[in-house]
């Protein structure tokens, strides 16, 4: 687990049984070989059943049609707007794609925050505030007086019938904006450009950011059949044989699938491998009992899975001899940055430090989020 890695750089200057009792403490959050196969072996029935006419209302994982055929084949050229909208930020793009040898991609981009207000708004004033943005980027490029095809990257589920619907099924990651589930995604924004009235868009097909992924890769590389996000959240998509699709008539063919995998284990599937943290960061979030899996291993969560072990590890003296503080105390303070800081293999060390300056007086300091251990 990504926390015992962690915790392994305050465990140097600890006597030999501290560290016995903290890798046994531990070991409960170790997965075997025997398990991980395990729980693939569960995994693909679910994606199996998400497949099946018939399972699929029941199935966790929705296997979800995107209506996407076929990779790039190198012969796409133009010029458009791309949109994605999903993660910790929306972002707007300009992309012109030539046809000469080289294959040249021309890319401009605008990043603009999403702010949580909006997020947890209605849903006309999150596809208000998409509009805006898409007007400010317009105006910045000098190009609203141009109709440019715009592709919506909307990375939550949605069931489509057509490349350029997508009706959301249930928001996620921490979207909650009202109105929006069970509406037609790329209605709501079209709607929201009209009202302005400054410029237009002809929007022509919404996909998953798995989707735009692979599609992304599958142009410079056509043996790409798979996208994957492990981010904020995670999910994965791939290009499945149609006559094994019982969701869309035919079986000439192929077509992307967009697994939605984040809900694995929401019909309890990995009870016996959720720990007490899991649980309690499933309790504290905003659609409790939904996306298990997600909550595992994404990066909206990692960083409060560590903070609740080290607070519970402390608390039974096994870290930072006993001392919490009101920092650590904190949800939230801790985030998936500081993991990604303090793993990496050369500055690991000096992050962790620099997350945790130490007094040169006092060899257990308290710094912004937690008390360091044995600072040497």
């Amino acid at each position: 687990m990504i926390a015992a890695q962690l915790l392994a750089y305050y465990f140097t200057e600890l006597k030999d049984d501290q560290v016995k009792k903290i890798d046994k403490y531990l070991y409960s959050m170790r997965l075997s070989d025997e398990m991980l196969i395990d729980i693939m072996t569960r995994f693909m029935k679910e994606m199996k059943n998400g497949l099946s006419r018939d399972c699929n209302p029941t199935a966790t994982i929705k296997m979800l049609p995107t209506f996407v055929r076929s990779i790039p084949d190198g012969s796409e050229r133009g010029d458009f707007i791309a949109l994605d909208l999903g993660g910790s930020s929306f972002r707007i793009l300009r992309v012109q794609v030539n046809q000469e040898k080289n294959h040249n991609v021309h890319m401009e981009s605008e990043v603009y925050d999403t702010p949580e207000n909006i997020m947890h708004g209605s849903g006309s004033q999150l596809f208000d505030h998409v509009a805006e943005c898409l007007g400010d980027f317009m105006e910045k490029k000098k190009i609203k007086d141009k109709k440019l095809p715009v592709g919506l990257t909307f990375s939550f589920p949605c069931r489509q019938s057509k490349i350029d619907e997508g009706i959301l099924i249930t928001w996620t990651k921490r979207f909650k904006a009202s109105g929006v589930e069970g509406a037609d995604v790329v209605k709501l924004l079209d709607k929201a450009i009209k009202k302005r009235g400054d410029y237009d868009a002809n929007i022509v097909a919404v996909v998953n950011d798995t989707v735009g992924t692979m599609m992304t890769c599958g142009y410079d590389d056509q043996q790409c059949e798979v996208g994957l996000i492990i981010g904020t959240g995670t999910n994965a998509c791939y290009m499945e044989e149609l006559r094994h699709i019982d969701l869309v008539e035919g079986d000439e063919g192929r077509m992307c699938i967009n697994t939605e995998w984040g809900a694995f284990g929401d019909d309890g599937a990995l009870e016996d491998i959720r720990t007490e943290f899991d649980r309690e960061i499933d309790r504290g979030s905003l659609n409790p009992g939904k996306q298990l899996f997600e909550k595992m291993v994404s990066g909206m969560y990692l960083g409060e899975l560590v903070r609740l072990i080290l607070v519970k590890m402390a608390k039974e003296g096994l870290l930072f001899e006993g001392r919490i503080t009101p920092e650590l105390l904190t949800k939230g303070k801790f985030n998936t940055s500081d993991v990604s800081a303090i793993e990496k293999n050369k500055e690991g060390i000096y992050n962790a430090k620099e997350a945790c300056p130490a007094t040169l007086h006092d060899p257990i300091s308290t710094c912004r989020t937690f008390p360091v251990c044995e600072v040497p």
